[in-house]
């Protein structure tokens, strides 16, 4: 069975992108547009890793990663914050909040693919 991944962003494109390096490596994707989006499909479904952006809208990436932390079923669940952010006070922000990597847009395929099996194995 492949291993899922849920991409949060609220860039249509980015989405995609990511969704299809991620595929194309034989995972399997969901998608959400916001961090409140993102929490509905934290279901009770397996989920293996969650890749979010930073800056979205309704619901921001660092609020979405506290709150998706607050779930029994997600609380061991890695992370990967995909921003423009380069920040140190940012990335210390991520990693208080459970962020275990973080990769800047923009999108390098083999960097990101990097990063998902160090987290996890496909």
């Amino acid at each position: 069975m492949a291993k899922q991944i849920l991409v949060v962003d609220d860039s249509s494109s980015i989405r995609q992108v990511l969704s299809q390096a991620l595929q194309d490596a034989a995972y399997e994707v969901l998608q959400a547009d916001d961090g409140q989006a993102g929490l509905r499909l934290m279901d009770g479904r397996k989920i293996n890793l969650i890749i979010s952006d930073l800056n979205m809208p309704n619901m921001d990436g660092l609020s979405f990663v506290k709150a998706a932390k607050q779930l029994s079923a997600y609380r061991f669940t890695p992370v990967i914050m995909f921003t423009t952010e380069t920040s140190e006070s940012m990335r210390a922000a991520g990693r208080a909040a459970g962020v275990r990597a973080w990769l800047v847009k923009p999108f390098q395929p083999a960097v990101l693919l990097d990063a998902v099996a160090k987290l996890i194995a496909p």
